[in-house]
């Protein structure tokens, strides 16, 4: 099972509040993802919350139709005192 930490601007700020975004798989419930994310991280999650994006059929830069796969994401609020480094920003 894959679980990739999205690390935009905007991730990074929840980061700072305790809520982590990861890409996932969209078979796993938000049970497995809490299971999955205390394993690979060892910390105790609170919180899950996920959106589905739906896939579809676009058109690219020459116009010819490109197939753009669904994923799902999963937000994950952390309990009191604890944190992922990985979301860590460095200081100027």
């Amino acid at each position: 099972m894959k679980i990739i930490p999205v690390l935009t601007e905007k991730s990074l700020n929840l980061a700072k509040e305790g809520k982590y975004t990861f890409w996932v798989e969209q078979g796993l419930t938000k049970s497995e993802i809490r299971v999955l994310v205390d394993k690979v991280f060892n910390v105790h999650t609170g919180q899950v919350r996920t959106l589905k994006f739906k896939g579809g059929v676009k058109k690219n830069s020459r116009g010819n139709k490109v197939r753009v796969l669904g994923r799902k994401k999963a937000i994950i609020v952390l309990g009191k005192d604890e944190k992922i480094d990985l979301f860590e920003q460095k200081g100027k």
